[in-house]
């Protein structure tokens, strides 16, 4: 019997090809040689990449028997996802591996910052002996805030109170139940800017997030506050980091990551390079042997999972495994149900009950379980989320999640509903389902507001107290804006009670404007909701 063929398109540890074990065929070639690659993918069942190797559509079109795309490491950047999905094609990566690493990296830049290590080398190196010019300051009682308690954050705490260090947090997707078991005291962004000697940020790159630090941020700060990043480029707005630096508002930085990587001359980036009180290195968060060989080793199961039919955890975009032909549209529906919840939630979660109303009932709907978890941690947690740490992160937070079903859904074939309780005692719940042929993903209600409105990529929930004329004001600000309003659903329950509206738009909608339209009609409920494809 013939072997899968495995394409190793870079170099992995020895401990990787150990992990793929005999029973594949294990060919080599160099990724970065585009004709090679293109050439050997068309026996391969399944490629591993590291960082240099780039799998487009292009790559995935001459792989037609192409099962598994697989990362060794975290970030996909060099994987068109949405082409491989399209294509069928499952693509893996090893979400953990490098977490213990990337905390590490940001210990070793605060200490760097604070002991001003790498510029008295540098002067040492020289041959100067400048002892009182590299005059430092301890950790010792000292306040780190932690902008994002995820798993690297929560590694980060438990790693600075060895240092007698008091840590305070911004996580508004983290309760104070669990804060108060790592030893963290949560606060709002404003007070951690405020009060913090050395503020480090591990969240994930969305557009909410993308320079959350800024001008403002760096005016709350204390001239001897120190800021580190080493989870994004871009999370810190590069030019107002500069101008902070420069001008003595603040006293130093770390960064391992940049907007533009590497940084290109004239850039922002390359700008920050030059200064004395920054410690920079070059995004090297899972540059480490050990990461490397997790990696490594991870999507190698993950490979042997791919191709042996079983379900993979590790996969970001599809499910493998044994799951029925009848469950299996319904995954990416849930995933995007629970970014949907995530960025209505105006509170942390405490529990989440997963509801499967209707024909699917009588399948095994766990994976929807999983799915949901996926979707609801997709834009809330820097590291990337997959199958196998979504109930984790759910865990570490205190989120109890339960899987209910039964065959009850009068209006739909099939309903699939998040309904959760919230920290400040509300529930909040969004129902979706699959209609027709095609199997459209609709959103079909949120709370006790039943809609029916196709789920796009742009969207803006709006609750306010029903009256006329609303509609033509947001419509007439939104019209004046140029944004396009492609569908819109509203729904009430009564006369002269709250009315929703669900929009959906056909590009992101600015800050301001939406600000203005927010205050424009006194509503209660405001968010715009952008879906992450998978």
């Amino acid at each position: 019997m013939t072997k899968p063929v495995v394409l190793i398109a870079e170099e992995l540890s020895p401990a990787t090809i150990d992990a793929l074990g005999p029973d594949f065929d294990v060919r080599n070639v160099d990724g970065t040689d585009r004709p090679a690659l293109l050439a050997a993918l068309a026996e391969a069942n399944a490629v591993l990449v590291r960082s240099a190797t780039k799998i487009d559509a292009e790559a995935l079109a001459a792989a037609p028997v192409l099962k598994v795309v697989a990362r060794a490491g975290v970030g996909l950047d060099n994987v068109d996802i949405k082409a491989a999905t399209t294509a069928g094609v499952m693509v893996v990566n090893a979400p953990t591996s490098n977490i213990i690493s990337a905390a590490e990296l940001t210990i070793g830049h605060i200490l760097s910052l604070a002991r001003r290590i790498p510029a008295a080398h540098a002067s040492l190196a020289q041959g100067q002996w400048k002892r009182s010019a590299y005059t430092g300051t301890e950790l010792f009682e000292k306040t780190v805030g932690i902008i994002g308690l995820g798993r690297i954050g929560a590694l980060i705490a438990a790693r600075l109170q060895a240092f007698d260090m008091r840590v305070i947090a911004y996580d508004p997707y983290v309760t104070s139940a669990r804060a108060q078991q790592l030893g963290v005291q949560l606060v709002s962004l404003d007070e951690l800017i405020e009060q913090s000697d050395f503020i480090t940020i591990h969240m994930p790159k969305t557009p909410e997030t993308t320079g959350m630090i800024g001008i403002d941020q760096f005016r709350l700060m204390k001239r001897t506050a120190y800021v580190v990043n080493v989870a994004r480029g871009g999370l810190i707005d590069e030019e107002a980091l500069f101008k902070a630096l420069t001008t003595g508002e603040i006293a130093g930085a770390g960064l391992d990551v940049f907007t533009t990587e590497p940084p290109v001359e004239g850039g922002s980036a390359r700008m920050l390079l030059d200064l004395p009180n920054v410690v920079v290195t070059p995004h090297l968060g899972a540059s480490t042997d050990e990461a490397q060989e997790k990696a490594g080793v991870s999507v190698a199961n993950s490979v042997r999972l791919a191709l042996g039919g079983d379900l993979v955890p590790d996969a970001v975009n599809v499910a493998g495994g044994v799951i029925d032909p009848y469950v299996r549209p319904g995954i990416p529906l849930v995933e995007k149900l629970g970014q949907i919840f995530a960025a209505l939630a105006h509170s942390p979660l405490t529990s989440l009950d997963v509801e499967v109303h209707g024909e699917l009932q009588a399948y095994d709907v766990s994976v929807l379980k999983l799915a949901a978890l996926k979707g609801l941690f997709t834009n809330i947690v820097s590291e990337t989320v997959s199958y196998v740490n979504a109930p984790l992160l759910a865990e570490q937070r205190g989120v109890v999640v339960r899987l209910l079903v039964d065959d009850d859904s009068p209006e739909y074939r099939n309903v699939i509903t998040l309904r959760g309780a919230l920290s400040d005692g509300s529930q909040l719940s969004v129902s979706g389902t699959l209609t027709g042929t095609k199997q459209v993903e609709k959103l079909v209600a949120i709370n006790d507001y039943a809609i029916e409105l196709p789920i796009e990529k742009h969207h803006i929930v709006m609750l306010y107290t029903d009256r006329p004329g609303i509609v033509a004001v947001y419509g007439q600000k939104f019209g004046e804006a140029g944004i396009n309003i492609a569908g819109m659903q509203i729904a009430r329950r009564a006369a002269g009670g709250q009315a929703l509206s669900v929009l959906t738009v056909d590009s992101p909608v600015p800050d301001a404007l939406l600000d203005e339209v927010r205050s424009a009609i006194h509503a209660d409920l405001f968010r715009e909701i952008e879906i992450t494809e998978a």
